[in-house]
């Protein structure tokens, strides 16, 4: 899910800070938590440490001990992963009857040397959003089209003000640093400022501002972050004039053109592969080597399908990612996409229906704009209902992102809500995982929540392979820890039930998930109560 999170939001609103003149406080997070907690916190539990993580050292200190546990493969579909990262290369999926290196296509699965993965994207990085796609095809009269014009509209309108706000503010830093003649500085050091000079009097006055408000932040690196975000979008994702599908070759509107892509899982630039990087390790990173974080899962294998660009992905790559992860045996796929156009979304419901066929986990992020996505116009793509009545698949989990904070703003501002089309909760901010060329970063969003829940559910189907998927979403919807009975969501912070934010109204602990888990494999065929 690579859109605005809270990181380049809280910017955006210092930004616009500095253009408007008014004053904004940022509200300090309660109950500082140290390095170590925070580096951990979704694995630590709201009972003992206060902290609404999912309880997974307790699920491994207290219940599986000495038990053993089959090998589960895991899906990544995203931008792609660093495979020869320290943290994950021992928990790389291989494809034992592919011959590396050899130009074969070995097991005649149709993908040459598809040793970990598949890379559906070839060489393309950057790719424009779904409704700029609709709209550069021109009006044909339909609703679609109207849908998309006026949502590119209002994007790009966004997109404008915010390189206005983001080209302000550099120019504002420029001023500051010739002042000082040197590109870092600190709040004193603007403090003591002296002049009459116009420019460099307001120059002072905004980053006084800004500095107070960043309470230790490192300014350059957010600001940069912005920059790109911002720029990405006028550059790519906007753009009317980009064809970055032509690096790949293929045709995006035909399901049956289907040899296409190549078999460098990161993608032509390892660095563009951070998220799906990032996504991985929640899931898998190695746990207990002294290494970065720990990975939710112990005893899984990461299958890497690149199929996500800098910008919206294509139904038809999504479609044939989650058919190669269920063909070549993944149990339970991550999905940490979504968009609001979808115009070959049967492709990708046909897809879900076959992994559902297959018995096969979907956990999908629910998306991070702030808003209640039962809403027809704030869907998120791909789901599991057309008409928000009925569920066509029994195999998908969409989840939302939480926050270290227990209390009424235990929902992440960024994170999309609905009673009917988000099932759980779980932790999405300041994640602590790896991201390329043997680094560590932390990350927030829907995209590193859906992760966390996908590592519980393969440990479940790596202790109780008798499990369906089926009853694996089921499990972890019903042993969840209640929210709160009223929660704040959205970057409006409305006030709202609990049931009316998520179907089950509560957050995933694994502990209690495996709890169940372990009861039910007992007698599978029994059932479970989903709360909420």
């Amino acid at each position: 899910m690579k859109k605005k999170t809270y990181t380049q939001w809280a910017l955006a609103v210092a930004l616009a800070f500095c253009l408007s003149g008014n004053a904004q406080t940022f509200t300090d997070k309660k109950g500082k938590l140290t390095e170590q907690q925070l580096q951990r916190w979704s694995h630590l539990d709201l009972a003992k440490d206060s902290i609404p993580g999912m309880s997974v050292d307790k699920m491994y200190a207290e219940l599986i001990k000495d038990k053993k546990g089959k090998k589960v493969i895991v899906g990544i579909i995203d931008s792609g992963v660093d495979i020869e990262h320290e943290d994950l290369k021992s928990v790389l999926w291989t494809n034992k009857k592919e011959i590396a290196g050899n130009g074969i296509d070995d097991d005649k699965n149709g993908f040459i040397d598809d040793v970990h993965g598949w890379n559906f994207l070839g060489n393309d990085l950057h790719e424009t959003l779904e409704m700029t796609r609709i709209v550069k095809k021109g009006d044909d009269g339909s609703a679609a089209y109207k849908q998309a014009k006026a949502a590119y509209d209002k994007k790009y309108a966004e997109a404008m003000q915010g390189k206005q706000q983001v080209d302000f503010l550099i120019n504002v830093d420029k001023v500051v640093q010739k002042h000082l003649q040197k590109a870092v500085y600190t709040l004193d050091e603007v403090k003591a400022i002296t002049t009459t000079e116009p420019e460099l009097t307001n120059a002072k006055a905004v980053m006084t501002q800004i500095l107070a408000n960043a309470a230790g932040a490192d300014f350059s690196a957010q600001l940069e972050e912005y920059r790109k975000y911002v720029y990405d979008q006028l550059n790519y994702n906007l753009n009317l004039e980009l064809d970055g599908r032509k690096a790949v070759g293929d045709n995006p509107e035909d399901i049956k053109n289907t040899k296409y892509g190549n078999n460098i899982v990161f993608g032509p630039d390892k660095e563009e592969a951070l998220h799906g990087t990032h996504v991985a390790g929640i899931v898998a990173q190695t746990r207990n080597n002294n290494l970065g974080g720990d990975g939710i899962a112990n005893n899984v294998e990461i299958m890497t399908i690149r199929a996500v660009p800098d910008g919206d992905e294509y139904d038809k790559d999504i479609a044939l990612a989650i058919r190669y992860a269920v063909d070549n045996g993944a149990k339970v796929i991550n999905g940490s996409f979504g968009k609001s156009f979808s115009p070959h979304k049967q492709w990708v419901y046909d897809a879900i229906k076959y992994a559902e066929k297959k018995d096969v986990l979907f956990v999908h992020a629910a998306g991070n704009d702030g808003l209640n996505i039962d809403l027809a116009e704030n869907a998120n793509f791909p789901n599991d209902s057309d008409d928000n009545k009925i569920e066509f698949a029994s195999n998908v989990i969409t989840v939302g992102a939480l926050n270290y904070n227990y209390g009424e703003e235990v929902i992440a501002s960024f994170s999309n809500y609905g009673a009917f089309n988000v099932d759980v909760f779980a932790p999405g901010e300041e994640i602590y995982a790896t991201i390329p060329n043997n680094k560590y970063k932390y990350l927030q969003g829907t995209s590193m929540a859906s992760p966390n829940v996908a590592g519980v559910a393969a440990m479940i189907r790596s202790y109780f392979p008798n499990l369906s998927a089926k009853q694996v979403k089921q499990i972890l919807m019903s042993s969840g820890t209640p929210l709160p009975s009223k929660v704040v969501v959205g970057e409006k912070k409305e006030l709202k039930n609990a049931a009316e934010v998520g179907k089950s109204a509560a957050m995933v602990n694994a502990y209690n998930a495996f709890k169940m888990a372990e009861q039910l494999s007992k007698n599978p065929k029994g059932k479970v109560k989903i709360q909420g």
